[in-house]
């Protein structure tokens, strides 16, 4: 009886920690969201394409800064990526823009920020700048010229695909109402699209700040040891990543708990960087590229994240930017009317306005452009989709062919 009360007693108190942390952090999810959508609508893909041809430094500065401007889930960012390589992206720089598009967002280091501190927000854009300058100098020798070459060919190109929307500029855009609308519809589709992995990234940090004893992580991560333990926590980190199953912005509450669990600075880094590589992802990377690809892919993402946590710790360790004390809890286990509770009311409003608006939006304005994921029921542009299915005279518009293959399959 003791052990079932004590087991429930610990339960309820991890899902209270994991509910609060989310409190703590909603209004930067939704501001972030926001700012996603609206890029996603008034920023032309076709153009982000035509100047990523190859893995020159120039060309990788402007993948990684379109990648920025495009911040978009793991799953989206890795379809994004392959149709961009098949479009004629060099594969380098299709996959540096995947990594910023990630890594380099603004709601990833808002929430960063509110959750585990500054240095943190601050750290995933240093660290980020690290591992796309690594991952640019080491990708093209892992993968190899023939091996794109192979995958490129293996690809097809419908002629259907290859039409544009006909708005060349940004002025363009924003004087359309439909992108308007567009804008709020990638809002409302990446929050139903991410759902899944946020609220499972929250409800497993809580479980891991709370019910996970510390002579666990002591044992899977080594403390006290110097040197040793930095670079032991940055090649550990991302290997929680990969058994973890959760990606995007999930995985920052974990980060949180690791931190306050007593890993290292540079360990929570290379943990934050290492969404990509979580076990649904790279499932989807065999799908996409085939299994020998996604070995020499995981081959060298691993290292370059590791490497750049490892740094990014010795430069904030140089500089003293590491946190001097660790939470006892990630966030506070109490509601209060404060600034926080404030702004979530505000933005859980305009997101339900939103929401009505998304619902509604043959009222408004639906850009012809635009087709809905079936599956997923993302956003997506008719000229660069991730996957298409022909049925009949008709066709189908999806986000990825994960979700093409799942919309095939319940067809039969």
């Amino acid at each position: 009886m003791i052990v079932r009360v004590s087991a429930w007693s610990t339960i309820s108190h991890s899902l209270d920690e994991g509910f609060f942390m989310l409190w703590q952090t909603l209004w930067a999810l939704i501001l972030g969201f926001l700012l996603s959508g609206a890029v996603q609508a008034f920023v032309s893909r076709r153009q982000m394409q035509q100047v990523m041809g190859n893995h020159r430094p120039a060309a990788v500065t402007r993948s990684a800064l379109l990648g920025m401007a495009s911040s978009s889930c793991s799953y989206a960012a890795s379809a994004l990526a392959r149709t961009l390589f098949v479009r004629g992206a060099d594969f380098t720089a299709a996959t540096v823009f995947m990594v910023a598009s990630t890594n380099l967002v603004i709601e990833l280091g808002l929430v960063l920020w509110l959750l585990i501190g500054w240095q943190f927000a601050a750290a995933e854009f240093v660290g980020g700048a690290i591992m796309i300058v690594l991952l640019a100098l080491v990708l093209p020798y892992v993968i190899g010229d023939a091996l794109t070459a192979t995958q490129r060919a293996n690809q097809s190109v419908t002629a259907d695909d290859e039409r544009g929307d006909g708005i060349s500029t940004l002025l363009d855009r924003l004087r359309q109402p439909a992108r308007w609308v567009a804008s709020i519809g990638y809002t409302i589709a990446d929050l139903t699209m991410l759902r899944r992995e946020i609220i499972i990234g929250f409800i497993v940090a809580g479980f891991l700040a709370v019910g996970v004893p510390t002579h666990f992580w002591t044992a899977v991560f080594l403390t006290g040891h110097g040197a040793l333990t930095m670079i032991e926590d940055a090649v550990v980190g991302p290997a929680v990543a990969v058994i973890s199953f959760v990606c995007s912005i999930g995985n920052v509450p974990l980060a949180a708990a690791l931190w306050e669990r007593g890993v290292s600075f540079g360990g929570v880094v290379a943990f934050v960087f290492a969404d990509l590589i979580s076990l649904p992802l790279l499932l989807i990377y065999r799908k996409l590229y085939g299994g020998r690809l996604t070995l020499r892919l995981i081959a060298a993402l691993w290292p370059v994240m590791s490497a750049a946590g490892l740094l990014t710790e010795l430069i904030f360790r140089a500089t003293g930017g590491i946190p001097a004390h660790r939470p006892h809890l990630v966030a506070p286990e109490h509601l209060a009317w404060d600034h926080t509770t404030a702004l979530n009311i505000a933005f859980l409003a305009a997101l339900t306005a939103m929401g009505w608006i998304h619902l509604n939006r043959r009222r408004f304005a639906q850009p012809e452009a635009i087709a809905i994921d079936p599956v997923c029921g993302m956003q997506v542009e008719r000229a660069l989709p991730g996957a298409v299915l022909t049925r009949g005279a008709g066709r189908e518009y999806f986000c990825s062919s994960a979700c093409r293959d799942k919309y095939a399959r319940s067809l039969r």
